[in-house]
């Protein structure tokens, strides 16, 4: 297990560590409105970069380009990532490469959409 640290402000504040797994979890929160299963479930996210002074950075794709949420998607994970506790800033980039297919679902995504 990695041991994480919160870091000093001038001021004597600690700061939240940042982990990763806290940010995962805000995108687990966010959710295609036609597919009742998360982004981070259906394999929408494809990285993850955390910067020491708590800026993210989140490559994530779309089901197909014509996808519907195309606009809403990436803010929606941008807005639930910069509301975990030591994000500075979060931006969101939509890749194309390699393209979404279903193998990129969890197993837990193929039985809530039966596709197993």
């Amino acid at each position: 297990m990695s041991e994480t640290h919160g870091s000093w402000t001038p001021e004597g504040e600690v700061n939240p560590a940042l982990r990763e797994e806290a940010v995962i979890g805000a995108l687990k929160t966010v959710f295609d409105p036609e597919i009742p299963v998360d982004i981070y479930e259906l394999g929408l996210v494809y990285a993850i970069e955390l910067a020491d002074d708590g800026e993210v950075k989140v490559e994530m794709t779309l089901t197909t380009p014509s996808c519907p949420s195309a606009q809403e998607l990436p803010t929606m994970a941008e807005e639930a990532v910069r509301q975990v506790p030591g994000v500075t800033g979060c931006r969101v980039e939509v890749v194309w490469d390699p393209p979404w297919d279903q193998s990129r679902m969890s197993e837990d995504a193929r039985l809530a959409l039966n596709m197993y």
